[in-house]
């Protein structure tokens, strides 16, 4: 038990996913996993383990923002034990040729400004993916027949930002997404010695102003789960 996750010894396993709503995560943990048990509910912030095809599996929420994913992030890989995290949730897309439902798998990850800026100083550090696990999750996309986009995607603090210019410059810079919290993530990962990854699905578009509808965000989430999932244990 950490001071924001009241799950106990044991009860988080070494494959975590973490979508950014609590809800969501309840959504998921009865739609993949088996024997789903709630091991958290701190401050509203649910977690639940079960398993997948066999194998132990914890979708816990990370918040919005990266400052709220750090928390729960530190907490599950230092104090829980988790080895593998692996952000699903969703972006707007930068790039006019990406279609909502398209997953986009994040090789890297910039930002403004992260939690983690004051631990580097002078650095710039380079957040990005654990190589191996961005292979198996190209390789379980393509089972699925779905051809992911990989590449860099931006994380932003704040969520109302009213900066063309910076979006224009993302953009021509082929920057494939905007989303709040993989920067962080692949740096706390990064510290700790664990494997990281963002998938994610596009729901509006930027640059052709395309908006999800609510029904096909629920018909179309499911697909990164999957690749989470698969891409977790190849």
């Amino acid at each position: 038990m950490t001071i924001h996750i009241g799950a106990g010894i044991g009860e988080i396993a070494e494959t975590v996913l973490m979508p950014g709503d609590p809800y969501r995560a309840a959504w998921a943990a009865r739609t993949f996993l088996n024997n789903a048990e709630l091991v958290n509910e701190t401050r509203g912030m649910l977690g639940y383990t079960g398993t997948w095809n066999g194998h132990r599996v914890t979708i816990h929420g990370s918040g919005m923002g990266m400052p709220s994913l750090s928390i729960y992030a530190n907490e599950l890989i230092r104090d829980h034990g988790a080895r593998t995290v692996i952000r699903v949730g969703t972006c707007g897309a930068l790039q006019p040729h990406l279609e909502l439902g398209d997953i986009i798998l994040a090789m890297t990850a910039s930002s403004r400004s992260s939690p983690s800026d004051g631990i580097f100083g002078q650095v710039r550090f380079a957040p990005c993916a654990d190589w191996g696990l961005l292979q198996s999750a190209a390789r379980a996309s393509a089972k699925t027949g779905i051809q992911p986009h990989i590449g860099g995607i931006f994380s932003s603090d704040a969520f109302y930002d009213e900066r063309p210019d910076m979006t224009d410059t993302l953009t021509r810079h082929g920057v494939l997404g905007i989303e709040m919290e993989a920067a962080e993530l692949y740096q706390v990962a990064a510290r700790h010695g664990a494997r990281a990854l963002a998938v994610l699905t596009v729901s509006d578009n930027l640059a052709s102003g395309a908006e999800m509808p609510a029904r096909q965000r629920e018909q179309t989430l499911g697909d990164m789960f999957e690749i989470a999932l698969h891409s977790s244990f190849d």
